[in-house]
């Protein structure tokens, strides 16, 4: 080949316009498999997405199906009204529990699995090592053991029931099984699928973990212990206030009871762990409860209304049904895993709860043998621990083999849990005498009994069977109400070194409890002159020990809302009773403000825009003209509860340094006794380490400035755009799956909400983190009783009656429930089968 044509073949090869024609097929041909491949990854998504519905979806329950199934004597009818509640109609009681279990299943299987493995402690054999905290506590407090142990100290009633819920939740797990119906719930997608049979032993043991999900007094004798090593006890009674009323004797400081005992003043370093039921307060159970008789009824029927407080979660804790018993019909409030209506009615009687906050848990330190840790010291001299091996199986990591050790007291406690190490002075370690702890506990007895009682003085008589947790029984028949306090009371000794306030020597006598107090020892409450009862956590009575009921309430303030919104009408209607359950006008707001803000109101010389104290001018106008409703709308309630939260820190962080952490929430008891300086509390005002004495004006402005400050940097500069339901959204959150990134969107429900944490619609904020108003603990079910037309009574909960996220009964009733809406609550059959969204039928096989 010649050198031209060469030249000339490169000159055309090199040429700039076939160089753009390379390059412009070049960008086609990529541009046509980009195309491709984000076509197929597409397809592939959603063949994946079509894939994973199906098979997701396969657990969503036929609500029209007829199953043939062994246990059950006769068909049982189950009608699906229009919220989804089932009406259980059956030949048998045992077959009406029967079906409450096969409901329960279908809907809330996950739920009911996962409380059974927390309470077991076998949490950490599907979620590895980040639950072996919540598993050890139970191992050691033995709760399954002990509920294996009551199942036979049940009547023969309790018994049957128990078997054939049993029977009912196993007789839907087979149907999964062998129908292949997306292993029952979308979470055993991602956790292991086996699902071992329900036992009886299984609903008593639930019992027994909602005592520990509502009692917060381990942690509070705990803290007590604590603030005692660096506080005289006047301080301490200002931090931890008693209940207005007749006063207390001085106690002894913590460490005279054990001088080798050294002030702490590190900080709270306890935290419950993953998915551990035990708490810290204040989030120990809360209620509303109260009743009017007929004399205070404008239709002249008794009244109820009901408001148990439990920690949010999505499904919520609650399940509403309704059981056609050989005795009638009773409809209400369970929870999934116990075969009973905890708070609801019949047509002849109502029934509520609260929790009593009865005083029947102590902690106990027991002294070692110096040579012998084996052996710990009792009034009779040295003598050993009785203990047990117990092994929990840890997914992906080695199994933990824990010694379990007893007292006479009670079970051995490691100083990790609820903060025991701070309090226990070398050579000793923790114990715990709890009325939870019983072998016997006939508590499903008692509210067998009560489900089937057709007046308050059949349903007084089955309380007595009633051990633990301790509640506030609130009752309504058609001619009177009455209110009793139903659980266990300890019986101590009136010479008990800190009666029952903060640990005590285990080893002395005096300290050791004698028993239990007779039953007619529990208050009751009937019939009152002014017709009127009530009950809000608050303090019902006053007794001197040992007879006392408790040191620690959980409630001051929604008690005295309560007092006026009752006082404010002669007479009551089943309308007024939701205008008090859904009221959100703080008490504390009100009696706080005059006091923090005396010397700020309308004072200061005219500031720029801009400026601090503009913003603390602007800040002052709105509170002034507020009436202490905590509305999501309004922006005083979140200026005010940041103003409270920051006047507390700044009170007690430089008397307790890291050890404030431990009060995440206002107490207003404390702020008012330092305001008017009741038995020189003003003394909290002065901070120690300067070298001037700070007024309590002082520390008030201070601590509005530093909420301003932070509530500009999350809200913006405009006061008057911040809005309270910003910050206190309801997080109803999955339990386990509520903080993966992508998967929380779909199971987590948020709402913003009105009230606070010291209104009768309690919306208990988190108190710690980045978002300390987050609404986390309330009301998950609300039901009012009209016994002057009692198919009027209605009631709701606070998500859904199904626990599975593409139900549509996943989150139906949550809006209504935030708006303070209600659904009817009836027993008549026809009114259930109008529009019901099924009709299930179970057939003998």
């Amino acid at each position: 080949m010649t050198a031209a044509p060469i030249a000339r073949a490169a000159r055309s090869v090199y040429h700039p316009r076939h160089l753009r024609h390379n390059n412009g097929r070049a960008m086609a041909l990529i541009l046509r498999w980009m195309i491709r491949i984000f076509l197929g990854l597409a397809g592939l998504g959603l063949v994946t997405a079509v894939l994973a519905w199906h098979f997701l979806a396969r657990s969503l329950p036929d609500y029209g199906a007829t199953h043939r199934l062994e246990g059950i004597s006769d068909e049982v009818e189950i009608v699906r009204d229009t919220a989804n509640v089932p009406h259980i109609f059956g030949q048998t009681d045992p077959d009406v529990f029967f079906g409450l279990g096969f409901v329960h299943a279908q809907d809330r299987l996950w739920q009911m699995t996962l409380m059974r493995r927390t309470v077991q402690g076998r949490l950490s054999e599907v979620f590895g090592p980040r639950t072996l905290r919540s598993d050890e506590l139970m191992r050691r407090l033995d709760l399954y053991n002990l509920a294996r142990a009551s199942v036979e100290a049940q009547d023969d009633y309790t018994r049957a029931a128990l078997e054939a819920y049993a029977e009912g939740v196993n007789a839907w797990i087979e149907t999964v099984n062998r129908d292949a119906l997306g292993r029952g719930a979308p979470e055993f997608f991602l956790f292991p699928s086996e699902v071992a049979l329900w036992q009886p032993a299984d609903s008593l043991a639930l019992i027994k973990l909602m005592g520990v999900q509502t009692s917060s007094q381990l942690a509070r004798e705990v803290l007590r212990a604590r603030l005692s090593l660096v506080l005289d006890d006047a301080r301490v009674r200002d931090l931890m206030p008693d209940a207005p009323g007749a006063g207390v004797a001085a106690l002894p400081d913590y460490a005279s009871l054990f001088p080798s005992m050294a002030p702490n003043h590190g900080a709270f370093a306890w935290t419950p762990g993953d998915l551990s039921p035990l708490v810290r307060p204040p989030f120990g159970g809360a209620s509303n409860a109260f009743a009017a008789a007929p004399n205070r009824s404008a239709a002249g029927g008794t009244l109820l209304a009901n408001d148990p407080h439990l920690p949010f979660s999505a499904p919520t804790i609650w399940y509403l049904a309704r059981l056609e018993l050989e005795t009638g019909g009773v409809i209400g409030g369970t929870i999934p895993g116990i075969p009973a209506v905890l708070t609801g009615r019949s047509d002849r009687l109502g029934w509520g709860l609260t929790t009593a906050y009865l005083d029947d848990l102590d902690v106990f330190i027991e002294e070692l043998h110096p040579e012998d840790p084996q052996r710990h010291r009792t009034p009779e001299g040295w003598a050993p621990f009785e203990t047990r091996r117990s092994i929990v199986q840890v997914k992906d990591g080695p199994p933990l083999t824990l010694t379990l050790r007893w007292t006479e007291n009670g079970p051995v406690l490691p100083g990790h849990h609820a903060d025991l190490g701070a309090v226990t002075p070398p050579g000793h370690v923790a114990s715990l005498s709890w009325t939870l702890l019983d072998g016997a506990d006939t508590t499903m007895t008692g509210a067998m009994r009560l489900m089937r009682a057709g007046s308050v003085d059949e349903a007084l008589q089955a309380t007595e069977y009633h051990v633990a947790p301790a509640q506030m029984l609130m009752l309504a028949d058609a001619d009177g109400i009455a209110m009793q306090l139903i659980g266990a009371m300890p019986r101590r000794d009136a010479r008990h070194a800190t009666q029952g306030r903060m640990p005590s020597p285990g080893w002395r006598t005096e300290n050791r409890w004698l028993g239990r107090l007779p039953f007619a020892m529990n208050p009751v409450f009937r019939d009152p002159e002014g017709g009127l009862l009530g009950n809000t956590n608050n303090k019902p009575l006053t007794r001197p020990f040992p007879l006392h009921v408790s040191h620690d309430w959980g409630d001051s303030q929604r008690i005295r809302r309560w007092r006026r919104l009752m006082g404010d009408r002669q007479v009551h209607t089943r309308d007024s009773f939701i205008e008090a359950q859904l009221d959100t006008v703080s008490e504390a707001a009100r009696t706080l403000l005059p006091l923090v803000g005396a010397e700020l109101w309308f004072t200061g010389e005219a500031a720029p825009a801009g400026t601090p104290e503009r913003l603390r001018q602007r800040a002052l106008a709105l509170l002034a003209d507020w009436n202490g409703e905590m509305n999501e709308h309004l922006p005083e309630p979140l200026i005010y509860a940041a103003w409270m939260r920051a006047l507390q820190e700044r009170l007690i962080r430089d008397d307790l340094g890291p050890l404030a952490s431990a009060f995440t929430h206002v107490e207003p008891l404390f702020i008012e006794r330092v305001f008017r300086d009741i038995d020189g509390a003003s003394d909290w005002c002065n901070v120690r380490q300067s070298t001037r004495r700070e007024t309590c004006a002082e520390m008030a402005q201070l601590a509005l400035d530093d909420a301003l400050m932070w509530l500009s940097e999350r809200h913006g500069s405009n006061p008057e755009s911040w809005r309270w339901g910003d910050a206190h959204q309801a997080a109803h959150d999955h339990p386990v799956l509520g903080d993966v990134r992508l998967l929380r969107h779909f199971v987590n429900i948020r709402q913003s909400t009105s009230g606070g944490d010291h209104t009768l619609n309690r919306g208990l904020t988190a108190g710690t983190g980045p978002e300390p108003f987050r609404n986390v603990h309330g009301a998950g079910y609300r039901g009012v009783y009209d016994f002057a037309d009692p198919d009027s009574s209605v009631f709701v909960t606070a998500t859904g009656q199904s626990g599975h996220p593409l139900s549509r009964h996943y989150d139906d009733l949550g809006e209504r429930w935030r708006r303070g809406d209600y659904i009817p609550m009836s027993l008549d059959p026809a009114l259930a089968r109008a529009g019901a969204v099924g009709v299930t039928r179970l057939v003998p096989h």
